[in-house]
């Protein structure tokens, strides 16, 4: 039997220490202590050091002015999460362990002065048992944390990447320095005489010509006997006794199951399934179990009309042919341990009514959260999940000695353990925009593929854990890193990135791009537009909201790429006089240069699979991003006209 606590239930308290000090603490309420320099304040868990600090009053809010210049300070501390344990939890003769399912970034555990084990990586769990540190009454658990890598962010170089946290943190063009440090998911506590439920997997699949589904469930128990059931509304599908040592040596393969075939939006309905994995005792008595939500669909790659010489990019659910229509997605906000699960259905639903039937989640963050994938299962938002590598500008390789491909091959296999029962997801994905050059910025180079050693063991393990999905070693993909005009006819551009700016006559050199456009898919694409002004205004601080350019150090504070003031005054004869004039010149042209890239790419399918934005959100109040929804989660007025051409069948 097992019993898991949540932590989240308890009263936690966080305290700031210049580093290794608290070592030499003996108090058994280490936040308490005089010597720490941010006593305890009280912390919520799952969530971040610097929610924390803002709740306290002891942050100023990042987003406003150059606030985030004033939050620095945090990455140089040590910071101890401190929480008393429940008597009544404690069991004798049993095994008890810690179950942190993501920790950002690296640091130790301690069990009453005693340290139960460290941790280092944010893409990972991290499980510590703590049975030979605790007493039968007065436990005190302490979850600290050392220091966050120097540098990490966009520019660099990515064959030197070696330590695992997500890199958007620490600047991107869409987003100024805060790097994260927290608890950034669920924690337990877990009682167990190891009689148990080690690991449940599960994929599935449809079989078209029949409309049944077809289901693999896979795992290890320490147990008896093993009972799988399939309901929908509390109605029994399928049930199933095994015998565990059974179980364990070959799983379970169901067939010809009647069910309702899944989606994707505007396509059909989106019908989803409980899967019951419960572990039974000699007297047939429930001791452990756990439930993974399902849906049954089948996706096959066909060859866009006229390239039978390039990879596939006609995406075919269920038999029928889809064109892909979609975002690029990135964090919600930089501190992504304080999200809740109305932050994320306000844009998933945001996205289902635009239209969009795919979510690229982009390589330099992380593995979206379980509430992600949920809400993408039951509005038919289909998922291509890239793993945490990404371009750098200087070089875009990724590293290739033993120490960082075994390091990468776990958080491979984590993912795909974690998230692979998820019937939304369609593509696994190496990273984004990696290169086979070793210097040069990106586009300067031809896109990676498996032939580099990280990324052949990426797609072994991928095909191997995960053989009924795409793996694609990175984004974009083929010959080409982009789609340049004047190699247009040669068949050489598959997937591809870009173009992300319109310079000059929309009506002209951007019209005719698109209309002579012969990329296969385009999965970035995009287009500047500026946030709306009371954004711009309300985060703007002492700062002065005008003029829009470079000299402006509102407008600098995320990337200047997306300012368009030349834009501007060439087409408006003059200076924009106000921020509003600024915002709704920008807004419109943003509106227009999408308008013209995605109709022009739906119009050619099936020569064209599909075209996905850069950008969907804002992650922070940008004064101007590619973003076609703001910070707040509202959409700018180019999602809106959008809308029409993504909803057109």
């Amino acid at each position: 039997m097992i019993n898991r606590y949540d932590l989240s239930q308890l009263k936690w308290t966080l305290s700031g220490w210049i580093p290794e000090l608290w070592r030499m603490e003996q108090s058994l309420e280490i936040g308490a202590s005089p010597n720490a320099e941010i006593s305890g304040i009280e912390a919520a868990v799952p969530g971040s050091v610097q929610m924390s600090l803002l709740t306290a009053g002891l942050l100023p809010d990042w987003t406003v002015g150059l606030n985030y210049r004033a939050c620095e300070w945090v990455e140089n501390r040590h910071w101890v999460y401190e929480a008393a344990l429940p008597d009544e939890w404690m069991e004798q003769n049993m095994t008890t362990r810690l179950n942190c399912q993501g920790l950002d970034y690296c640091g130790t555990v301690m069990v009453n002065d005693k340290i139960a084990g460290d941790f280092v990586g944010s893409f990972i769990p991290h499980i510590f048992d703590l049975t030979d540190h605790l007493r039968q009454s007065g436990n005190t658990i302490r979850i600290i944390f050392d220091l966050s890598p120097r540098w990490l962010g966009q520019f660099g170089f990515t064959s030197k990447m070696r330590e695992w946290k997500p890199r958007f943190n620490y600047t991107w063009d869409w987003v100024p320095r805060l790097v994260q440090a927290g608890i950034c998911e669920p924690v337990f506590l877990e009682v167990t005489d190891r009689e148990e439920i080690l690991s449940f997997r599960c994929t599935t699949d449809a079989d078209v010509a029949s409309s049944t589904g077809v289901i693999k469930a896979w795992g290890r128990v320490c147990g008896r006997v093993v009972r799988v059931s399939l309901s929908k509304n509390g109605r029994i599908i399928r049930d199933e006794k095994i015998d565990a040592a059974e179980f364990n040596s070959s799983g379970i393969e169901w067939n010809d199951l009647p069910v309702d075939l899944w989606w994707p939006n505007l396509s059909g309905d989106q019908p989803l399934y409980d899967l019951r994995f419960a572990l039974l005792d000699e007297n047939g008595t429930e001791i452990d179990a756990q439930s993974r939500r399902v849906g049954f669909k089948n996706v096959t790659w066909q060859r866009c009309e006229g390239a039978e010489h390039a990879d596939p990019w006609i995406c075919a659910v269920n038999g029928q042919p889809i064109f892909l229509q979609g975002i690029n997605w990135v964090p919600i906000r930089p501190n992504y341990a304080d999200l809740t699960e109305a932050d994320y259905r306000k844009r998933l639903l945001l996205y289902k009514t635009l239209g969009l039937n795919i979510l690229r989640v982009w390589g330099g963050a992380f593995l979206e959260r379980e509430i992600f994938y949920n809400l993408c299962d039951e509005l038919g938002l289909m998922v291509w999940q890239e793993f945490p590598l990404s371009s750098s500008g200087i070089d875009n390789h990724p590293p290739s000695d033993e120490k960082s491909i075994e390091a990468m091959a776990g958080i491979v296999e984590s993912y795909i353990a974690r998230r692979q029962h998820h019937v939304s997801l369609i593509i696994w994905c190496g990273g984004n925009e990696l290169q086979t050059d070793m210097d040069g910025a990106p586009g300067q180079g031809r896109p990676a593929d498996e032939t580099h050693p990280m990324l052949a063991r990426m797609q072994n393990i991928a095909q191997r854990e995960d053989p009924t999905r795409r793996f694609l070693t990175t984004s974009s993909s083929g010959p080409t890193f982009t789609a340049a005009e004047q190699s247009f006819g040669k068949g050489i551009h598959w997937d591809v990135h870009g173009p992300w700016k319109a310079d000059g006559d929309l009506d002209g050199d951007w019209a005719r791009y698109w209309a002579n456009d012969d990329a296969l898919f385009r999965s970035e694409a995009g287009a500047p537009g500026a946030s709306p002004v009371e954004i711009i205004r309300k985060s703007a601080g002492d700062l002065e909201a005008m003029p829009a350019d470079a000299a402006n150090a509102l407008w600098r504070r995320t990337s200047p790429w997306w300012i368009e003031r030349h834009e501007a005054i060439r087409e408006l004869g003059r200076a924009p006089d106000s921020i509003e004039e600024y915002v709704d010149w920008s807004q419109a042209r943003q509106t227009k240069a999408l308008s013209i890239a995605v109709k022009a790419c739906k119009d050619r399918f099936p020569r064209c699979g599909g075209i996905i934005l850069w950008m969907g959100h804002d992650c922070y109040p940008c004064t101007a991003n590619t973003s076609i929804v703001d910070v707040d989660g509202n959409p700018k007025p180019a999602a809106i006209v959008l809308k029409e051409i993504w909803r057109r069948q």
